[in-house]
This record gives C-alpha cells, structure tokens and sequence, in this order.
C-alpha cells in the first residue's frame, strides 16, 4: 500500500479518537472516502447507539461514494445490533476498494465482515497502521478478548517519587496544566477509581469539570463501607454515579445507609481483609465497562498491580522534593523482591505539561513478573 493508503488511514484513525468516552462499550472506529485521491467524505462513531463510522461517511459521500476506496479503522460490522450492518451499507453505496487497520475480534464479526466485502467483489487489504489501531482501541479489544476492563493507573509525583508527605498532605503536586489534563482523560474514560484511604484524606469529586465535558462514573474500593455520607463524593451523586465496592462483611447499617444516600453499593468478596479485585474486575466487565482510570491511592495501585490488572500508567512528574521516610510512594502493596521481576513499561511517551512531565507506557509483566 501506498503512502496516500497511510496517510487516509492515519486520518481514519484521528477521527476514530473523537468517539473515545462517548462510543463504549463499541470501538471508537473512523472512516473516509477517497475517489481517485481526493478526500469526498469523513465519518466516525459519534455516540453509543448511533450510526457507525462507515454510514456517517457514505451518507456524506452520496454517489460520489460509487467506485470510490474506504478507509476504516476496524473491520466494518455484519450483524444487526443497535445499527443495521455496516457491510450492507459499503455493498449498496458502490464502493470499490476498503482498506481496514484491522479484523474486529467480536464473535459476531470476527472476520466475516470482510468475508462479505469479498464475495460482493470488493478489494478488501487488512492490516494497514494497524499498531496504531489496536493502540487506539486497546481498552474495546481487552473487553472483548478477557471480559475484563483496561485499566490505566494514573498518579502525580514529586522528582523523589513522592505522591504525599509524611502528613498525608498532596495538595497540589501536579500543576494546573497537569491537572487540566486529568480532567481530559476522565472525560474519555467509563469510570474513575480509587482507595477509601484517598477518599478520606482528599475528600474529592472525581468529575471532568472541562466545559461541554463528560462525567464518568466514579467507584471507591472501601472493604468497610467507610465513605462518609457528609463526603463530596456522596454529596455528588446527582452529579455523577457513585459505586462504592465493599467486602460481603461490611456493616449493614453502612451499607444501608450509603444505598438510600443514592450510591450502588457493590458487596463482593473478599481477601485479606480487603476486596477482591479480581472479583471487582470482573463485576465491571459484566457491565460492561471498557476503561477505567484507577487514581490512587498507593495501596489500591500497589494491588492493581500485583493482580496483574494494571494495563497502562501515566505518570506526572513535578519538579518537586518531599524527602522523608514516611513520605507515600505511589505504588505500595507487597511490590516486588527482586529488581529481575519488575514489572515492565513499555512503548513509553515524554510529554511536557506546564512545569511537569507526562510518562506514558503499557505495562507488561511477562513470565518473570509479579512478586
């Protein structure tokens, strides 16, 4: 394929962007229509439940679409869902040529979308800027594959690894630009998570402030069903949902009264005195949920990681020294024993956001991993 094939799947790929937060559980997915190399239409997944990337694009190109190449970022759907099947669509429009990044590992498409495109006599290539794709929609393909959600751990610390000092105090590490950013990624996330240490000692909202943004839900893990109900948290249900993930021996009278202040109180198992990720994990697949940022606080990332739940961090780093021995570092729990088992980021991004740095990478853990 071509230098133009990149460049339209490339673009079909940064349309596909703007459906993350607003799509799942779907994939985001962007499409664009070529005759001869003149760009004739753009479209892209806009929201849950609403047309798909390819028919906003045909509806765009009309006749022109006659004879014209597709672009699209996944495999075109065959099976009627909340829409009528893609591959209907680039059949009847004309089309003469579809280029996909790639197959969709649905059971329901899995290859046969393009299997359909062949037969009505379309020239179909597959794989083109596909890393780029399964990047794009790494948290739908782990949905899809593992029943699980993807999880990013995010937390901000100072250049000694410090996300507190010895006094619990965190306000502000990050600056404003940073924290801007955080308010960018809840907006394309389904859920923020985090510890009841964090709850109690924050006392946060966890929503997207940014104007025209989205709130996602916001789920604490607290095994006790501690969470103040005169807490910010409780007080925004209305705001945005609030679950509250507790072990099956939590208070009743807890639990009961955080149900009739407005939360979803989620009971699960337990382990070690401490809810049962793995079992929270799945719970949030069931739903289905796609992607969840996990927030802090140490603990809670310390046993996302050791559950080998952890798919991507992102690190702002501030050019800030806390010192102290009691100072929290950002990943607690047990950790590792031997610098050979660490757990691995890879594929790592360097951004500057105000005076901090952005780290970005996707976790892996391999054979030698864990404790």
């Amino acid at each position: 394929m071509s230098d133009f094939d990149a460049r339209m799947m490339a673009r079909a790929l940064e349309l596909a962007a703007r459906g993350l937060g607003r799509v799942e559980p779907n994939p985001a997915v962007g499409a664009v229509v070529v005759s001869g190399e003149t760009v004739v239409a753009e479209g892209y997944h806009q929201f849950f439940g609403g047309p798909h990337a390819e028919v906003n694009a045909l509806l765009v190109a009309g006749e022109r679409a006659r004879g014209a190449t597709m672009y699209v970022s996944l495999e075109p759907c065959c099976h009627y869902g909340k829409t009528p099947p893609c591959t209907d669509a680039v059949i009847g429009a004309g089309i003469r040529r579809v280029v996909v990044a790639m197959q969709d590992p649905f059971e329901q498409v899995a290859g046969r979308g393009l299997a359909l495109l062949r037969e009505a006599g379309i020239r179909v290539e597959v794989g083109l800027c596909e890393t780029l794709a399964r990047k794009l929609n790494a948290p739908y393909l782990k949905l899809r594959t593992s029943g699980l959600p993807f999880f990013t751990a995010k937390w901000a610390m100072t250049l000694d690894g410090k996300i507190a000092t010895d006094t619990g105090d965190s306000t502000w590490i990050s600056s404003e630009e940073s924290r801007e950013m955080v308010h960018r990624m809840r907006d394309r996330v389904d859920a923020v998570m985090i510890g009841i240490q964090t709850a109690l000692r924050d006392d946060p909202l966890l929503t997207c402030r940014l104007p025209g943004g989205r709130s996602p839900r916001r789920i604490v893990v607290d095994s006790s069903a501690r969470l103040p109900l005169e807490s910010r948290l409780v007080a925004g249900v209305r705001e945005a949902p609030l679950w509250v993930a507790c072990g099956r021996s939590a208070p009743l009278e807890r639990v009961r009264a955080l149900a009739d202040a407005g939360c979803r109180v989620i009971p699960l198992p337990e382990r070690a005195d401490r809810v049962d990720l793995m079992a929270l994990a799945s719970m949030l697949g069931k739903e289905p949920l796609t992607h969840v940022l996990v927030e802090g606080g140490s603990e809670l990332l310390g046993s996302l990681f050791e559950e080998r739940l952890a798919d991507r961090v992102t690190v702002f780093v501030a050019p800030k020294l806390l010192g102290g021995k009691q100072a929290l570092t950002a990943v607690g729990g047990v950790g590792v024993r031997n610098v050979s088992r660490a757990w691995t980021v890879l594929d790592m991004s360097v951004t500057r956001v105000g005076k901090d740095v952005m780290i970005e990478g996707d976790v892996r853990y391999g054979e030698e991993g864990g404790v």
